[in-house]
């Protein structure tokens, strides 16, 4: 397959993450890609997502890190800075740690990337929750042209938008080609609970929405709905994401933004049942108060600008794209259990999981 990486040396920066993993197993299906380069601390990621393929280099450590820097070579032509501290309860729980590794990383990298001469484009994921209006009434799409608020709720959202300010500066003053790539809510294969390092809170098992609903569901609890499931997101399937920021690569014009959405609007409660459905769970949902820092309320991306310049738009359904999560969930599932162990000290009703487990297994014998 070709995708249109010529003879390409390409960049990926957190390329062991969820969409950095999965995106780098969809570039190395281009025969034409010469070489990739993934640079990972394995803060929030897994080394089982790294591709094994003789075109790979691996630098671990963080892109902040001089020696890292020192070693990228200067023939680059393609970079996806996807690195992030993973996610808004943990950039609440310690800021500083957020700075690093969400802001720092973007003018270390920009800095240093300035003076590539073979640079024909660097993606930099940002993120739509930074812009969406905060309400809980009917939702609008959310443009890339939308105003931006002073006021946020995490310091990951601040972080987000420093990194696109960075951006534009070294756009404007040195000419990096950059493009920003405003993500929506990403879910699929490869989103391991328990990635990485623990981060301070329980979020650091409990990471995204979707793969908490999808182990849970699987094992008859009651999926938690924050402020009764009120709540709309714009869900995108990670290999729709991939797509999408190979199109920002190949198509996207250096200084602009574009939304990486689906464009529907799915509220919590929705998703929650279409998960228990799949996974045959009876149980009822479990109906919350609203988190305490959290104002994003309902929020969906405008899809028009990335159809219009990048030729893209998503291919895959939620009901899919569920599918196809929990199908990967279930052949994952001890590989995804041992992870969520290494942080049980922490939070340790992820032991359960070994109680129910050995509790079926006895039932089998018998």
């Amino acid at each position: 397959m070709s995708l249109g990486f010529s003879n390409s040396t390409i960049l990926v920066v957190g390329g062991a993450g969820f969409v950095g993993s999965n995106l780098c197993h969809f570039l190395l299906e281009d025969e034409n890609v010469a070489a990739l380069i993934i640079v990972d601390n394995l803060l929030s990621s897994d080394m089982c997502n790294l591709p094994d393929d003789p075109r790979v280099t691996f630098l671990h450590g963080s892109i902040t890190d001089n020696r890292i820097l020192s070693h990228l070579p200067r023939d680059i032509q393609y970079v996806f800075h996807l690195a992030c501290y993973h996610g808004n309860q943990s950039s609440i729980a310690d800021p500083f740690a957020d700075h690093e590794n969400n802001t720092l990383t973007s003018l270390k990298l920009f800095d240093t990337l300035k003076d590539f001469p073979s640079l024909r484009k660097v993606v930099y994921a940002a993120a739509g929750c930074a812009v969406a209006e905060k309400t809980f009434d009917e939702a609008k799409s959310t443009t890339e042209e939308a105003p931006v608020s002073l006021y946020h709720d995490s310091p990951y959202s601040i972080s987000k938008l420093i990194g696109e300010l960075y951006g534009n500066y070294y756009f404007q003053h040195y000419g990096l080609p950059l493009v920003k790539a405003r993500f929506q809510n990403v879910y699929g294969p490869r989103e391991i609970l328990g990635a990485g390092r623990w981060r301070g809170t329980a979020h650091t098992v409990w990471r995204n929405v979707v793969p908490t609903f999808v182990w849970k569901s699987l094992h008859s609890e009651a999926l938690p709905l924050d402020n009764g499931g009120n709540a709309s997101r714009d869900f995108i399937f990670v290999e729709d994401m991939a797509r999408g920021l190979i199109a920002c690569a190949l198509k996207g014009e250096p200084g602009e933004v574009y939304n990486l959405a689906s464009g529907e609007e799915t509220t919590i409660w929705d998703l929650a049942h279409m998960i228990n459905e799949l996974a045959g769970n009876k149980t009822p949902v479990d109906l919350l108060p609203p988190r305490d820092w959290d104002r994003s309320g309902k929020r969906f991306g405008s899809t028009e600008k990335a159809k219009e310049k990048l030729g893209f738009k998503t291919q895959i359904s939620i009901p899919e794209g569920l599918e196809k999560t929990l199908l990967w969930t279930i052949r994952e599932k001890e590989h995804i259990l041992r992870t969520m162990r290494t942080h049980s000290y922490f939070v340790p009703e992820v032991d359960k999981y070994i109680t129910d487990r050995s509790k079926r297994g006895e039932a089998d014998d018998r």
